[in-house]
């Protein structure tokens, strides 16, 4: 990416429409979205605050999407309507990265295309998400459920639930998908237990739990790969 250097001639807007976005540093990109500064700040500069406090948290643009509303809204300059916009932004370049990792795959049979589909989804949550992939005799995908968010005791899910909502959409297989926030994928021994509970009754009514995927950061463990099915 050739940056071009961004003068008063050429403000971020501007510069975007002359040379096009490979031209654009994030903070340029960023301020855009921003549309405004304040009556003490630029755009820009308000936008390289925001990349700092993000990159306090990690490196890049890893951190962005780990700013929550009130530590937006902390950046000087950042009110509640700039701060709900750039929370939606985030979301949106997260779903566009699992649609685009997914959007290719026919069959969920694979531990790299399950987790490629789910590791921008949760890799950066705060807390654990509990979702289940319901898929049909071929391994297409039937539906997605998420069965709790929050802490997490993974003990307290309920494979009846599980099993209920699996027989109301004729699904064949299931996935088991979790997130770990520390970043660590390693499971547990709930983590364990309950995919050893799940996988037996399953077997048992003819609706196989295929893995069970933990997301870390940028990172995962499978289940059926380690052989703990």
């Amino acid at each position: 990416m050739k940056e071009v250097e961004t003068t008063n001639k050429f403000l971020p807007y501007e510069k975007f429409k002359t040379y096009g976005p490979d031209c654009m540093s994030d903070a340029e990109l960023l301020a855009i979205m921003l549309r405004t500064g304040t009556k003490d700040m630029s755009a820009l500069e308000l936008a390289e605050a925001i990349l700092q406090k993000s990159r306090s948290l990690k490196p890049g643009l890893l951190g962005l999407n780990d700013l929550s509303l009130k530590e937006l809204m902390s950046i000087k300059g950042v009110g509640e309507v700039k701060a709900v916009k750039l929370k939606a932004l985030f979301e949106l370049s997260v779903r566009i990265s699992s649609t685009t990792a997914s959007a290719d795959v026919e069959k969920f049979n694979q531990p790299n295309d399950i987790a490629d589909h789910y590791m921008e989804k949760l890799r950066h949550k705060k807390t654990e998400n509990v979702c289940v992939m319901f898929l049909d005799s071929k391994c297409r995908l039937i539906c997605e459920k998420t069965l709790s968010t929050g802490s997490v005791n993974m003990s307290l899910i309920s494979p009846r639930d599980i099993f209920i909502e699996a027989l109301k959409n004729e699904a064949v297989y299931l996935i088991l998908i979790h997130n770990h926030p520390s970043g660590d994928p390693a499971p547990s021994k709930d983590d364990i237990k309950l995919t050893k509970i799940i996988h037996k009754y399953g077997l048992e009514i003819g609706i196989k739990l295929l893995d069970h995927i933990v997301i870390g950061d940028n990172t995962y463990f499978s289940f059926n790969t380690e052989h703990l099915m």
